[in-house]
């Protein structure tokens, strides 16, 4: 654990800046960058991995998300689904089966061809259970590949990963999912090349040289040019990708910028195109701007805090309901977050289609106080010390210490916060070396990328809640169910019983919060926050976005 000093934004980006030299003497970044064909955009943090089987966060997602390609992809304006390697597909009568046919254009960035193969291999390198890939729930779609990834079953040839001919790939389903199409546009579910990842270590190692740019072998619309640790990670186009024509960027260099402030700062003196965050002191002023950079829009990721059940006094559900009631969310929304969330009490985020949110965590801190005196603490009397942990950001320490002081204003209790580097932070939550820990979870446009994480040591559910009830519903009432309203119902269901335990305090459902220059074309807002690299483009003509002093 690591208690970070405040650090000086202008020697941050000084340096930062020194380590990218090129521009000529007077031109920023962005300016450069718009003749150059090259996108300068903000990270958050240092990538944990660039290997799609064991990457976990967005920062890492999004980097990844250039490199490699999935059998679909989404079209950024309206998230409908366009091919990717796979060029068409055909879903079997009974739906139990879907046949990918990929594009024979389709190549790694070496120049090899793609094959059905590739991503046979791929799958059960994914799934093998030495690999600990930590989202391996996106797999559970296929027949068996669950019980072999838990190591119930050993026979590869079980599994639902059906190899037609070099171009045909079939995948038979573990059950008639509607909308199990989705899960294939993943970047998880991209393949990884097999030559490269044997020539470097075993199959199932999970930190090898194969991904150290004079390696690396993808087959996304750009390969990895330069990995500069806590620097930069930059892409450079990928001239084999099949649809190379369609790509107008010539490189991206993404930074790891773990502070909101220096970000923002980068930002407005031209180094950074876009952002991934936009400080919550800073909203309203950009609010305020003629033709402001700030994009926003609703986003299907849910702001939580997770509760460890099995560490006193949160193993007790009295306690855990009283913290969960004693947030006021609306307040905290407007005040300290200015209005860039949605106040939220749920765990699947707001605004998922077609979904009825069960109401059970709302602030009530009358109730909150009378369950924090039934578990034995009135008034927060002999209430014991407990921290809360958050991963190093301005944004998430506002949040930690508003919340701090609610339950202080409303239970009497005293908890301490500790903020630790993005790492550090990974580890802490993956050990469950933690009472009170921050968490966001990014998810799809169906309920079942919320919920189904949250089955008895299903592998992200690192809280220790477990429901016998909870899980005969995801695994024997909605995966047999075809009917979208019903399967709607019961993840209603579902969501009630988890948050009646409270193994976790909702607090907001995100937004889109970025800031973008506007040479930047290709990059909406959208629900899921995704962005399609062959659609991104710079006005060469562009200046850099400059900050207007308003008249009073």
């Amino acid at each position: 654990m690591r208690f970070c000093a405040p650090v000086s934004g202008a020697l941050i980006i000084a340096a930062l800046v020194a380590g990218l030299a090129g521009c000529s003497p007077g031109e920023s970044r962005v300016v450069q960058g718009n003749r150059d064909g090259v996108l300068y955009l903000g990270n958050g943090t240092e990538p944990q991995s660039l290997d799609p089987h064991v990457l976990s966060s967005s920062p890492d997602s999004r980097i990844a998300g250039a490199l490699y390609e999935a059998l679909i992809t989404y079209n950024p304006y309206d998230l409908s689904v366009e091919p990717g390697v796979a060029e068409r597909w055909e879903f079997s009568e009974d739906r139990t089966e879907i046949t990918f046919y990929l594009n024979p254009d389709a190549r790694w960035s070496n120049g090899e061809p793609i094959t059905a193969e590739d991503f046979r291999w791929s799958w059960m390198r994914a799934i093998t259970p030495a690999m600990g890939n930590l989202l391996i729930e996106v797999f559970y779609g296929i027949r068996n590949a669950e019980a072999y990834s838990k190591g119930l079953i050993d026979d590869a040839d079980v599994v639902g990963i059906r190899v037609i001919d070099p171009h045909t790939l079939r995948v038979e389903l573990a059950y008639p999912d509607p909308f199990a199409l989705l899960n294939f546009a993943y970047v998880y579910m991209a393949p990884v090349h097999r030559a490269t990842i044997e020539a470097h270590g075993a199959m199932t190692d999970r930190y090898s040289a194969w991904t150290k740019p004079e390696n690396f072998v993808g087959n996304g619309p750009f390969t990895l040019e330069d990995w500069k640790m806590q620097r930069f990670v930059k892409v450079k186009r990928n001239p084999y990708y099949w649809d190379n024509d369609k790509v107008a960027l010539n490189a991206m260099v993404f930074r790891p910028i773990e502070s909101a402030t220096t970000e923002e700062r980068m930002f407005r003196s031209g180094q950074l195109h876009s952002t991934s965050m936009v400080p919550n002191n800073k909203v309203k002023g950009y609010r305020e701007q003629p033709e402001s950079p700030m994009v926003e829009g609703p986003y299907m990721g849910s702001y939580y805090y997770l509760l460890n059940n099995k560490r006193p006094p949160l193993d007790n559900l009295s306690v855990r309901r009283a913290l969960a009631l004693a947030v006021d969310r609306k307040t905290l929304a407007s005040t300290v977050l200015q209005d860039t969330v949605l106040p939220s009490a749920n765990y699947v985020a707001l605004g998922m289609p077609d979904y009825e949110h069960p109401q059970v965590l709302a602030f009530n801190p009358v109730e909150a106080r009378r369950l924090l005196s039934e578990a034995g603490f009135p008034n927060g009397k002999g209430f014991p010390a407990i921290t809360l942990n958050y991963n190093t950001s301005e944004n998430h320490r506002s949040v930690a210490v508003a919340v701090q002081q609610m339950w202080k204003q409303h239970l009497n209790i005293d908890v301490t916060l500790a903020n630790q580097e993005w790492k550090v932070y990974l580890d802490t939550i993956e050990n469950r070396d933690y009472q009170i820990a921050r968490m966001g979870w990014i998810g799809d446009i169906v309920p079942s990328a919320f919920l189904d994480r949250m089955v008895s040591n299903g592998p992200t559910n690192r809280s220790g809640f477990a429901s016998n009830e909870f899980d005969d519903i995801i695994f024997n009432r909605i995966r047999p169910e075809k009917d979208k309203a019903k399967i709607m119902t019961l993840y209603r269901e579902a969501e009630r019983i988890l948050l009646e335990d409270t193994p976790l305090i909702p607090i907001y459902s995100y937004k889109v919060k970025r800031l973008a220059q506007p040479s930047v074309k290709g990059m909406p807002s959208n629900q899921i926050d995704y962005i399609n690299y062959k659609y991104v483009e710079l006005d060469p003509k562009a200046p850099a976005w400059t900050w207007q002093t308003l008249a009073p």
